[in-house]
């Protein structure tokens, strides 16, 4: 163990002296933890990328970087543990989101690659790593925390104990309804975009290499767009039923799908790969586009509805919601939206959709609005919608009785956060850790970094 000891803090203080041979400058190990180092050039840079995205650092850079880094690398060795895998589609979705939010940011590749100092390839590997290692660190901390519930009981005892000025201030929310239509589109434009579609199939069956291009070139998902078409590894309950029912049933990759009518639009898709009961295809969306006209006729049909709901009292909004709403989420639950971060009808303003945001805020509760078009966010295609307000609370302190899940959720984050920090505080006392000197005159956020190695 000594020797083994010996050799590895040998080979950190020879890595640590070596020069780089283009500008002459000594690289530095600042860390050791288990058997990797955390280098000064790994600091530095990811304390660039914080400034470049703006991310507060509450406190000395130099001394909460690395240590993030270490307890980062204390999950990684948990994980290599559990053996803890990621999906790489997700992996590939992040990354390509980032870079892609860098260019646009920018303007162009070359101005990205020469703020960062890397060609793209490098800042896309050395970002794949990375994310990888994030959804890594999640794995591991909600396996930890996985146990953690609370009682009614639990949470009425800490918001009791919570001082005055720890009580959180709950924003105004809404709860809102919400009845859509579809524009009727021509039938031409539809038959045009089955044309497109038939040729790009013509194209693949030539050379089947082909249709991640024209995926790239043409799909109206722009986010599988980026990854070629590829959409990552599905379960049929993750898929838009349509578009199950036929990726399930190909067999050949070099083949493509027959046009595939899902509310989405209208796609091909061809097999990647099948893993029992997951499967793997890239797929070429089109939407049929929606001219003026037909939106104005959609407004000017649902305002006739409106008229009959509010001024002749012909039926009520919840009756006209389950008679013709295409919205399939809310159709079945009298126009109710709910909230996808909290699993509530309840909305900040800001969570909401921008166009229903802007109609609600002027409404009483009880008003149903005149028709308006959105941006239907699942769908990403424009639909006619019109929306009554159910219920508003206006923003003011927590209290059990209005807030009980905010509480609750506030409870639980504490809980853990504190078993994290447990089993934290104890793997680092498991873990051969050196601080180098330089980097030790900090008030780390954990105890136990700062150790004298062991003459055993």
């Amino acid at each position: 163990m000594k020797i083994a000891r010996f050799l590895l803090i040998a080979v950190y203080i020879f890595a640590s002296t070596v020069s780089n041979a283009q500008n002459n400058v000594a690289e530095e190990v600042a860390w050791v933890v288990g058997d990797q180092p955390i280098w000064k050039s790994e600091i530095e840079e990811q304390y660039n990328n914080m400034q470049y995205e703006k991310v507060a650092i509450n406190g000395d850079p130099y001394c909460i970087i690395p240590e993030q880094m270490a307890i980062e690398k204390l999950y990684l060795h948990q994980a290599d543990i559990d053996t803890v895998e990621v999906p790489e589609a997700s992996v590939v979705a992040e990354v390509d989101a980032r870079l892609n939010f860098y260019i646009t940011q920018l303007g162009s590749k070359e101005k990205v690659e020469q703020y960062f100092r890397k060609s793209m390839p490098e800042m896309r590997e050395s970002m794949v790593d990375m994310v990888r290692n994030s959804y890594r660190v999640r794995s591991v901390q909600q396996s930890l925390t996985k146990n953690i519930k609370a009682t009614p009981s639990d949470v009425r005892k800490y918001f009791d104990k919570l001082p005055a000025d720890s009580i959180p201030f709950v924003p105004m929310q809404v709860s809102v309804q919400i009845l859509t239509l579809n524009p009727v589109i021509p039938r031409q434009e539809i038959e045009d975009v089955k044309a497109r579609l038939r040729d790009f199939t013509d194209q693949v069956s030539k050379d089947p290499s082909k249709f991640s291009t024209l995926a790239i070139l043409y799909s109206e998902d722009k986010e599988s767009a980026l990854r070629g078409g590829e959409i990552g590894f599905m379960g049929r309950g993750h898929l838009d039923p349509e578009y199950a029912a036929v990726a399930f049933n190909l067999n050949d990759p070099k083949k493509v799908s027959k046009i595939v009518e899902s509310q989405y639009g209208y796609h091909i898709i061809q097999l990647i790969e099948k893993r029992g009961d997951r499967i793997n295809t890239r797929h070429i969306l089109l939407r049929p586009k929606v001219s003026d006209n037909d939106l104005m006729d959609a407004v000017n049909r649902l305002d006739s509805v409106r008229t009959d709901m509010v001024d002749n009292k012909k039926f009520t909004f919840e009756e006209a919601v389950a008679y013709m709403s295409q919205d399939k989420d809310t159709r079945n639950n009298r126009g109710v939206m709910v909230n996808q971060q909290t699993g509530t009808p309840m909305f900040e303003m800001s969570q909401l959709p921008q166009e229903v945001a802007k109609v609600v805020n002027n409404m009483a509760v009880g008003d149903v609005s005149k028709p308006f078009i959105m941006i239907d966010p699942k769908l990403n295609r424009e639909v006619v919608a019109m929306v009554k307000l159910s219920n508003r609370m206006d923003g003011h302190k927590a209290n059990i009785a209005d807030d009980y899940q905010v509480i609750k959720d506030m409870y639980e984050d504490s809980c853990r956060e504190k078993q994290l920090a447990e089993w934290l505080e104890k793997k680092i006392q498991d873990t051969y850790v050196r601080v180098e000197e330089g980097w030790r005159n900090c008030d780390f956020k954990h105890k136990g970094w700062i150790k004298e190695a062991s003459s055993k």
